[in-house]
C-alpha cells in the first residue's frame, strides 16, 4: 500500500534535504558508437542501466566474446601480479586514471599480455628445470660424502672392489659395531673379500652355537655344524639416496617391519638448507644409506622409498671413483650456479619492465570489462545497427550526460548523434542523494536504517546537528571532549596521507571513514561539558560562584571539635544564593562540585527533566517533518486524519508535561512568594510533575493552591482540572479518529471511484431492462394470435415483393412434385458485433482490501500511541548515560589520580608523573574509547527509532550508478581482503 499519495512537484525542496529527481530515459546510439558512449557514461557515474534481457542467460548475450577476451587478460594480468609480488618487486601505482582504451587497442594488449606472459613461463620452467638440477646435485655432492664418511667409519676402504674380487689373495676383516640387523642375536659382524671367481664380495660373521640356516637365505661356503667351522660368509649390497628429514622415523619403522630387520641403515642430516624448485619452500633432507642381501630385500627397499618419496643416486663402490664423480659433481654445480643466477637475471628484468605498468593494465582491462559488460544489458534493435538502452538518472545531470553521449559518438567517428528519449514510468525511481566528505558519514548513519523512499524529506541534515548534541549530552566532559575533538582533526588533518598509505585494518577504517562525525561530537561533548561544568571530573570557575559562606570563623570554632575534622554544613539558599547577582552567567555553578551529599540530587533532577525537554523536543520535530512529507506528496488524507490527531496527542499530554517542567523551573523557587495567585510557602511546596501526569490520567480531585501537608500535589494554577481535562479528552478522541478515520475515508473514496467507473453504464441498462419486459408478453402471446387468424382464412396483403407488413415472405416448393406453399415469418434482427460490455470495474484497480488497510492503520496508531510514552522514556537514556560518565569519571579521579597529591618531594613528582600517565590512558582505554562507543549506540537508536519513526519511511532502494570510479574501488577492496 502507498504511504502517500500523488506525484510531487518536481520543483519543490531542492538539494540535499530530498533525494535527487530521478527520470527513466532511453537511449539510442548506434552499434559503433556504443562503446565509446558507454566509456564516457561510466566516466560520468550518473546513469543506472536496467537489463532489457532478463530472460537471456550470460553465455548467450552479444558481447559475451569479449568478456571472455577481458577475463583472459585479466588472469594473466593476475600472474604477472603474483609473480611480481613473489620476487618482492614493488610495483609502480601513481593512482592515475587512464583513459579507456579503444576497442581495436584489445588487439594490442592481448599481444603484449600474451608475450609477457609465455616469456615469464618460459623462463620459470627454466628456472624450475635449473633448480631441480641443482637440486640433484646438490644431493648427490652429500651422498657421495657421506657414504665416503660411512664407508671410513667402518674401517672397509682396503676391501677390493667387486669387479676385482676374485683377483684378491688375501682377507681383510674388520668388524662390524652392534646395532646393526644382526646385533640382536650376538653375532659380531666382518666385512671379508673372498678369493673364488663365484662370488664377490661377503659377509663374514663370527659364532659358536647359533643355528643361522632359518634366517637368512645364506650361501655357506662350508659346514655351518662342522666343529672346526669358524666362520659364515654372505653376500651384501646397498643403496643411498636422500630423504626430508620429518619423513625418516616412519620411514626406518616400515623398513624394520617389512624386512624383519634384516637390513641395516645409516643416515646422516644434510646441513645445508635445500629449496624445492617449486614452491621456493626450504626442505630440510638426511642422507640415508642401506645395506641388505638378496634381491627379493632389494624390490621392497626400493619400494618403500618410492614410497616415502626418497631420491636414489647411483654411488660407486670404490672411494677413487667416489672422488672423480664428487669432482666431477662440483664443477656441475659452479656451471649450473652460473646459468641460474643468469636466469634470474633476465626474470627480474622482465619483472621490473612489468611491474611499471601492471597496475595500469589492470585499470584499462577491468574499465572494458566494465563496459562490455554494460552492453550486454542493451537490447538491440532488428536491422542490428543500434543499440537501446534504459537507465535512471537524476533531472538535473540530463545535459552533462547528452554531452558525455555526444563526445563518446564523436570520439567513435560515428554520423549518427545519440538520442536521449525521458519516458514516462510508474515505477518508483531510485533514491540519490548527493554527498560530499563532511556528509557522508552522516548520510551512511541515516541509510543503514533503511534507504529513504524516493524522494521523501532527508534526515541527514538535521542529523548532522542532532547526533553529535544528543551524544554530548550523554558524553558531556571538556577533557574527554577536547581528546575526542584532537583525535578527529589529526584524521581531518592527515586524510590524504593516511588515504594514500591504505591501510587495511578494518577498526581503523571505521574510525577513519567517521572522522567529521568524530569532530563534532567532541566539539559538542566540550560544548556540553561546559554547560556541566565538568572537566575530568572537575569543575572551573570561571565566572565567579553565585554562592557565598554564611558561616564565619567563629561560627565553626564553636561548632567543630579536635576531633571532628569534616562535618558538613549545609548553604541555605535565602542566606547562601546571591539573588542580586543572578544565577552563574553560563553552565552549572562550581560550587556544586563541593555538595557531597545532595549533589546527586540535584544533578539527576536537572538531567532528567532536561532528558524529558530534548526528546519530546525531538519527536515533535520530527512530527513536523512529516507534515512535510504529506504536503509534499499532497496527502491530504494524511494531514487532516493522520498528522493533526498525532499533533494534538503529542500536544495535550507530552508538550504539556515540557510546559509544566519549564514553568517549574522559573516560577518555583527556594523563596516564600505568590506562583498564579497562590501563596507559595517554599520549596517544600514545589509542584510534583510525575504524580501531577499521572493525577491527570486517573482525574483524581485535588485540592487548589499550596496549603496542606500534600500542598506538592495540589492544582498550581487557575483552572488546571479544566484544562487537564480538555487535553485528557482531545487525546483520547484522537485515538479512535487515527484508528478508523482514513480507513474509512479510503474505503469511501473506492466506494465513489467504483460508482464513477459504472455510472455511463446505466442508460443502457435501463433499456435492457424496458426490452426484457416487453418480450415476456410477446413470447406468451404473439404466436398463438398468429395461428389464431390464419385458420380463419385472412390472407394478408402483399405490398411489396418479399415483404409484408413487418413480416418476409419466402416460397417452398416440393422438388419431387407440383405443390408450392408460401410461408410467413418474421423478421430477423441483424446480429451486432460487439453488444456484449466488458464486465469490468471501470476504474482499471483492483477492490479496496479492507482487512490491510485496518490492520496497518492499527499498527501504525498503537505504535504512535504507545511509543509517544515509550520514547518519551527511552529519552531518560540521556540521563542515566551523563551519570554514570560523570561518576566513573569521579570514580577514576579518587581512586588514581589524586592519590599522587599526598607524597611530597621527589617521590611526589615522581608518582605524580607515573600516576598521570596511568590516569591518562585509563580514561582515554575506558571513558572515551568504551564510554564513547556506548554514547555513540544508544545516540544511534535515539535518531533510529525515536526520531526516524515519527516520519522516515525508509522503503526506497539505492541509487547504482555504472561508474569506473566505484568499480575500480570494489575491485581494490576485494584484492586488499583476498
Amino acid at each position: 500500500m502507498d504511504q502517500y499519495g500523488t506525484a510531487p512537484s518536481p520543483a519543490e525542496h531542492p538539494g540535499i534535504f530530498r533525494s535527487e529527481e530521478m527520470c527513466l530515459a532511453q537511449l539510442y546510439i548506434q552499434s559503433e558508437a556504443a562503446y565509446g558512449c558507454v566509456a564516457e557514461l561510466g566516466e560520468l557515474g550518473l546513469v543506472q542501466f536496467r537489463d532489457l534481457n532478463p530472460d537471456i542467460s550470460a553465455f548467450q548475450r552479444k558481447y559475451v566474446k569479449e568478456v571472455r577476451r577481458c577475463d583472459e587478460m585479466e588472469r594473466k594480468l593476475r600472474f604477472l601480479e603474483r609473480e611480481i609480488k613473489k620476487d618482492q618487486v614493488p610495483m609502480l601505482d601513481t593512482g592515475e586514471n587512464p583513459d579507456v582504451p579503444q576497442p581495436r587497442e584489445m588487439i594490442d594488449l592481448e599481444a603484449t599480455f600474451e608475450k609477457l606472459e609465455n616469456e615469464l613461463r618460459e623462463v620459470n620452467q627454466n628456472e624450475e628445470t635449473l633448480k631441480k638440477n641443482f637440486n640433484e646435485l646438490t644431493e648427490l655432492k652429500h651422498i657421495l660424502r657421506k657414504t665416503q664418511t660411512f664407508f671410513e667409519e667402518a674401517g672397509t676402504e682396503g676391501m677390493a672392489p667387486p669387479e676385482t674380487a676374485h683377483d684378491a689373495e688375501t682377507l681383510e676383516l674388520t668388524s662390524v659395531p652392534t646395532g646393526s640387523m644382526f646385533a640382536n642375536f650376538g653375532l659380531p659382524i666382518v666385512f671379508c673379500c673372498a678369493s673364488t671367481p663365484n662370488v664377490n664380495c661377503f659377509c663374514f660373521l663370527q659364532h659358536e652355537e647359533l643355528q643361522v640356516e632359518a634366517l637368512l637365505p645364506l650361501e655357506v661356503t662350508r659346514d655351518l655344524h662342522a666343529p672346526d667351522t669358524p666362520a659364515l660368509i654372505m653376500q651384501l649390497r646397498f643403496v643411498a639416496g636422500v630423504i626430508q628429514r620429518e619423513r625418516l622415523p616412519a620411514f626406518e619403522r616400515l623398513l624394520w617391519r617389512v624386512c624383519r630387520g634384516n637390513v641395516f641403515l645409516r643416515q646422516s642430516d644434510i646441513d645445508d638448507v635445500i629449496q624445492d624448485a617449486v614452491t621456493g619452500e626450504s626442505v630440510n633432507k638426511t642422507v640415508f644409506i642401506i645395506f641388505f642381501q638378496g634381491d627379493q630385500l632389494k624390490t621392497k627397499v626400493k619400494k618403500i622409498c618410492e614410497g616415502f618419496r626418497a631420491t636414489l643416486y647411483p654411488c660407486p663402490d670404490t672411494p677413487q671413483e667416489r672422488r672423480e664423480m664428487s669432482i666431477g659433481v662440483m664443477t656441475r654445480i659452479e656451471d649450473l650456479k652460473t646459468v641460474l643466477g643468469q636466469t634470474q637475471d633476465h626474470r627480474h628484468r622482465v619483472l621490473v619492465a612489468a611491474s611499471k605498468n601492471v597496475r595500469m593494465w589492470l585499470t584499462k582491462v577491468r574499465k572494458i570489462k566494465s563496459i562490455y559488460h554494460t552492453l550486454n544489458l542493451f537490447n538491440i534493435d532488428v536491422t542490428q545497427k543500434c543499440l537501446i538502452a534504459e537507465c535512471w538518472c537524476p533531472v538535473n545531470e540530463l545535459e552533462r550526460i547528452k554531452m558525455s553521449l555526444k563526445r563518446g559518438t564523436e570520439d567513435s567517428g560515428s554520423q549518427v548523434p545519440s538520442i536521449l528519449h525521458r519516458m514516462e514510468t510508474s515505477e518508483n525511481p531510485p533514491t540519490y542523494h548527493k554527498t560530499n566528505k563532511f556528509t557522508r558519514g552522516f548520510q551512511e548513519i541515516v541509510d543503514a536504517y533503511g534507504m529513504a523512499t524516493y524522494r521523501e524529506i532527508n534526515p541527514a541534515p538535521y542529523t548532522m546537528i542532532t547526533f553529535p548534541f544528543l551524544f554530548a549530552v550523554m558524553f558531556g566532559d571538556m577533557g574527554h571532549g577536547t581528546v575526542m575533538l584532537l583525535a578527529g582533526l589529526f584524521f581531518i588533518l592527515k586524510e590524504k596521507q593516511l588515504e594514500a598509505a591504505r591501510i587495511r585494518d578494518e577498526i581503523f577504517n571505521t574510525f577513519f571513514n567517521g572522522r567529521y562525525v568524530i569532530f563534532l561530537m567532541g566539539a559538542f561533548s566540550i560544548y556540553t561539558g561546559f554547560i556541566y561544568n565538568d572537566i575530568f571530573s572537575k569543575s572551573i570557575n570561571l565566572f565567579g560562584s553565585s554562592w557565598r559562606n554564611t558561616y564565619g570563623a567563629d561560627f565553626f570554632q564553636e561548632h567543630l571539635t579536635y576531633e571532628e575534622q569534616e562535618k558538613p554544613f549545609m548553604l541555605v539558599p535565602e542566606k547562601g544564593f546571591d539573588s542580586p547577582g543572578g544565577p552563574y552567567p553560563f553552565g552549572l555553578d562550581p560550587v556544586w562540585n563541593l555538595a557531597e551529599s545532595n549533589k546527586l540530587s540535584f544533578l539527576n533532577s536537572m538531567k532528567m527533566k532536561a532528558s524529558v525537554i530534548l526528546g519530546i523536543t525531538q519527536m515533535a520535530f520530527g512530527l513536523m517533518l512529516s507534515l512535510y512529507n504529506h504536503r509534499y506528496f499532497k496527502s491530504d488524507l494524511d494531514i487532516k486524519w493522520m498528522f493533526i490527531p498525532q499533533a494534538l496527542f503529542l500536544g495535550c499530554i507530552f508538550v504539556y508535561l515540557c510546559l509544566q517542567i519549564i514553568a517549574k523551573w522559573l516560577f518555583f523557587t527556594a523563596e516564600a512568594n505568590t506562583v498564579f495567585g497562590y501563596d507559595y510557602p517554599g520549596s517544600n511546596c514545589a509542584p510534583s510533575l510525575l504524580i501531577g501526569l499521572i493525577n491527570m490520567f486517573m482525574q483524581k480531585s485535588r485540592d487548589k493552591g499550596f496549603e496542606g501537608p500534600t500542598c506538592y500535589l495540589n492544582f498550581w494554577y487557575p483552572g488546571q482540572s479544566f484544562f487537564e481535562f480538555i487535553f485528557l479528552a482531545v487525546a483520547i478522541c484522537c485515538v479512535p479518529v487515527m484508528l478508523f478515520a482514513k480507513p474509512y475515508l479510503m474505503w469511501k473514496e473506492d466506494q465513489l471511484r467504483r460508482g464513477r467507473g459504472h455510472a455511463h453504464l446505466a442508460p443502457v441498462e435501463l433499456i435492457l431492462l424496458v426490452v426484457a419486459l416487453v418480450q415476456v408478453p410477446l413470447m406468451l402471446f404473439a404466436k398463438p394470435y398468429l395461428l389464431w387468424r390464419r385458420q380463419k382464412g385472412y390472407q394478408p396483403q402483399i405490398d411489396q415483393p418479399g415483404t409484408s407488413g413487418g413480416f418476409q415472405q419466402s416460397v417452398r416448393a416440393d422438388m419431387n412434385g407440383e405443390d408450392v406453399e408460401v410461408v410467413q415469418h418474421a423478421d430477423e434482427p441483424p446480429k451486432e458485433n460487439g453488444a456484449s460490455h466488458g464486465g469490468g470495474h471501470g476504474h482499471g484497480d483492483g477492490p479496496l482490501d479492507m482487512g490491510d488497510v485496518m490492520v496497518y492503520q492499527a499498527i501504525h496508531t498503537i505504535e504512535f500511541v504507545l511509543g509517544c510514552v515509550s520514547h518519551t522514556a527511552s529519552y531518560l537514556r540521556l540521563w542515566a548515560l551523563s551519570l554514570a560518565h560523570a561518576q566513573l569519571s569521579d570514580v577514576l579521579w579518587t581512586m588514581v589520580f589524586r592519590h599522587a597529591f599526598g607524597f611530597d618531594g621527589y617521590l611526589g613528582a615522581f608518582i605524580t608523573y607515573a600516576l598521570f600517565f596511568v590516569f591518562f590512558f585509563l580514561s582515554v582505554g575506558i571513558l572515551v574509547l568504551m564510554e564513547g562507543l556506548s554514547a555513540f549506540l544508544h545516540a544511534l537508536r535515539l535518531h533510529w527509532v525515536e526520531f526516524q519513526s515519527k516520519f522516515y519511511g525508509g522503503h526506497g532502494y539505492p541509487f547504482a550508478p555504472f561508474s569506473f570510479e566505484k568499480i575500480l574501488q570494489e575491485e581494490r577492496e576485494a584484492e586488499e581482503q583476498a
